[in-house]
């Protein structure tokens, strides 16, 4: 598998070599065990693992030794979710191999190619999957709610407030019109933040009002960071590329936020500690998904409902066949939880417009 851009070779501490490297080529098999079995209902049998350093190619499936490679420098400069979608390129060319035995076509020919589409596995020569934020910047549509968050600084609060329910009520009334041509132009995916083995409540209801209120579909999965030797769990989100940089720039904002209303409501009550700062951020996110809920069912009353993307849950049923529900997150209903509510019942979701003369992303970072 030929790279489409070359990566550079990252300079290896001693370590590496030892606990780090036994602990990476583990990782690779437990995702492969994942792959296998959620993919291609376990038919394969485990493979042997190594990390490459011949440079010229991402990964290799080797027929003869029964071994899988993936370019050590790879492992260390990309995300684990560039590390996965070539390893799952790798694992289809094991599948082509090993069970439909097809040996008589070239590398990335039509077997490999249809099984690369039903499993929905990148089947370019590259293995790399595209950049899924900041395609979408001559959209007038996203140019349009970028404007009406900026409108929603406004320090009138009256004005603030109407200029942000006109902007979710633009995006369900977009998405509704949109969903069929989205269908035929495609989705993508965004890991937001770094694995965590634990994830806070605050996260968890910020995911879940990500799902429910801006055209995506959220996903907690499993994750690696091969320098650090740890793995944990990160956010996925599935959605079209406009969809993916308005929800990007949502998960951003309510986290900062919310950090900013917990330093202020510890500024006004003369708190010391953080020890209520988990339940006081979880109340942030739940008093904002009501506020949002309100204005979903406002729209509503109007005739714009939302009855989901059937090709989107098609693209998601793709990375993950045999997802498991997420289960419930629990949080003691304290004082702080309450304050925190309330605070997140007043926010208003903003962003000033950025002028490009490039034509850059109309939403960056939250500030």
């Amino acid at each position: 598998m030929n790279p489409g851009a070359s990566v550079a070779q990252p300079v290896m501490p001693q370590p590496l070599q030892g606990e780090l490297s036994a602990a990476l080529l583990r990782e690779l098999a437990e995702t492969w065990r994942e792959i296998n079995g959620n993919h291609f209902r376990g038919r394969m049998r485990p493979p042997a693992f190594a990390l490459s350093e011949v440079g010229g190619r991402l990964g290799q499936w080797n027929s003869a030794t029964r071994t899988l490679s993936i370019d050590r420098a790879l492992v260390f400069e990309k995300p684990w979710s560039v590390v996965r979608e070539v390893l799952k390129h790798e694992i289809a060319h094991q599948f082509v191999d090993e069970i439909l035995k097809v040996r008589d076509q070239a590398a990335h020919g039509p077997a490999f190619a249809d099984v690369c589409r039903r499993f929905g596995i990148d089947a370019t020569a590259t293995g790399m999957p595209a950049a899924p934020v900041g395609g979408d910047d001559g959209s007038p549509v996203l140019r349009r709610i970028a404007r009406l968050l900026a409108l929603a600084e406004s320090p009138n609060v009256h004005e603030a407030e109407a200029a942000m329910k006109v902007a979710q009520r633009l995006m369900l009334k977009h998405n509704i019109d949109a969903h069929v041509a989205a269908a035929r132009e495609g989705y993508a995916f965004l890991h937001l933040g770094v694995p965590r083995r634990r994830v806070e409540a605050a996260e968890h209801v910020l995911a879940g009002i990500l799902a429910r209120h801006f055209f995506v579909e959220a996903i907690w999965v499993p994750s690696y960071l091969p320098r650090e030797g740890r793995g944990g769990r990160v956010l996925e989100l599935c959605g079209t590329l406009a969809n993916l940089e308005v929800a990007s720039y949502v998960h951003g904002f309510l986290l900062e936020t919310a950090e900013r209303l917990w330093r202020e409501h510890k500024r006004r009550h003369g708190i010391e500690s953080d020890q209520e700062r988990r339940r006081f951020q979880a109340g942030v996110m739940s008093g904002f998904d009501e506020k949002l809920k309100s204005g979903t069912k406002e729209s509503q009353r109007e005739g714009l409902i939302w009855v989901g993307d059937p090709g989107l849950d098609a693209f998601l049923h793709q990375r993950y066949p045999r997802r498991s529900g997420g289960g419930s997150v629990g949080v003691r209903l304290t004082a702080a939880y309450e304050h925190g509510r309330a605070a997140g019942r007043k926010i208003v979701l903003h962003k000033p417009v950025r002028e490009s003369r490039a034509g850059g992303k109309l939403l960056g970072p939250a500030r």
